[in-house]
């Protein structure tokens, strides 16, 4: 779902900004507390820590463990509970000079329960729990298909990528001069049953294993799709797993897009859908009525001092901290905030066209 995206999204933020921090030594502090664990208990596990780091025998780094760690439990006593689903919390020396401290907290509930409970120091943040979060998983497999070409790919939240490209050796619908009808149809359909199986292949061995695939979606023009559904070329499981056969008129990658675009009704809660349709209500606000729709930095910066925007939309492909920015003025204002990948072709019109437009509550000009 959009929020769904959105809360990965931030999150997905949120790491990037801990794996830019380098520490000099094993300074940086990392503390995973699970769902419904003792705060307390977490606490006084600090406590012993920082009596325990008066033996580390570099000077320095002894104390930027030392002032990290009560940096850290004077945060957690701000807690009156741990959240409902664990807290991740981070703290280190950020400065680039030598000799100098500039001791920095971050905290963050993952948006499920947190299961790991972890104390770590090192010249790095662990973020590898919290990227778990980040990542979708249910995926549904796509195939487009004819009897010359096939695409199999996969959709993960936006993103659509492609795993195999097969081409067949099926003659063209033209017949080679001496031979009979009868024949060049048995050597076409001997030709299509091969590819048919060489493409089954590919799905099986991408698809069985798959405990997340939520489902497979089959696309291509004419009756192809449906002879190779009907006949005996894939894993009964894997027939199981289908969800629809959707004419569209590419084979190709870009095919793989067009099925995802006609399985609307299927992939509604997906994100990848609503971030299409909410681009699209954009687009065609700006094509019917521009004076509710704005687009580019300035103008975003204008319409949001004057609360006049809905729902502000910035492309993935802005750095961290503009998003930040965006999303304090959002905040501020009322605005409801949508990041937008880059992975759907409407994401990449965003990006192209500077990466930032908006969706108005009223005419401004």
């Amino acid at each position: 779902m959009a929020l769904e995206g959105q809360i990965k999204n931030k999150l997905k933020r949120f790491v990037r900004k801990l794996e830019l921090i380098r520490g000099r030594h094993t300074e940086l502090v990392s503390v995973y507390i699970p769902s419904g664990y003792d705060m307390n208990k977490i606490i006084n596990h600090l406590q012993q820590e920082q009596g325990t780091a008066v033996n580390i025998k570099d000077k320095t780094t002894r104390q930027s463990v030392i002032d990290s760690l009560e940096r850290m439990i004077r945060n957690l006593k701000l807690f009156k509970a741990t959240p409902p689903n664990g807290l991740a919390i981070f703290s280190g020396n950020i400065s680039e000079r030598e000799g100098k401290s500039d001791i920095q907290v971050w905290s963050m509930e993952p948006p499920e329960p947190l299961k790991t409970r972890m104390y770590r120091c090192d010249q790095i943040f662990i973020t590898e729990p919290l990227k778990e979060f980040i990542e979708y998983k249910e995926v549904y497999g796509l195939i487009v298909m004819d009897k010359r070409e096939a695409t199999v790919g996969l959709l993960k939240g936006s993103n659509i990528t492609v795993l195999h490209k097969r081409t067949s050796a099926v003659p063209g619908k033209t017949k080679a001069g001496g031979q009979s009808a009868a024949r060049f149809s048995r050597i076409r359909e001997g030709a299509a049953k091969e590819f048919f199986n060489r493409i089954a292949e590919v799905v099986n061995k991408e698809f069985l294993p798959m405990n997340n695939l939520k489902g497979i979606i089959i696309g291509g023009p004419g009756p192809t799709k449906e002879t190779f559904f009907k006949g005996n070329f894939l894993n009964n499981n894997i027939k199981l797993k289908i969800l629809a056969l959707q004419d569209i008129g590419y084979t190709d990658e870009y095919g793989l897009h067009d099925l995802v675009d006609k399985s609307r009704d299927i992939l509604a809660q997906e994100v990848v859908i609503q971030e299409k349709k909410i681009m699209e209500k954009f687009f065609t606000i700006l094509a019917k009525d521009e004076k509710k729709a704005a687009y580019g930095k300035a103008e975003i910066e204008k319409v949001l001092e004057l609360r006049a925007v809905e729902t502000l939309l910035l492309s993935e492909a802005i750095d961290d901290n503009t998003i930040e920015e965006f999303e304090a003025k959002c905040e501020e204002s009322g605005a409801e905030l949508q990041v937008i990948s880059t992975d759907t072709r409407e994401g990449a019109q965003l990006r192209d066209m500077g990466g930032y437009a908006a969706i108005l509550r009223f005419q401004v000009y």
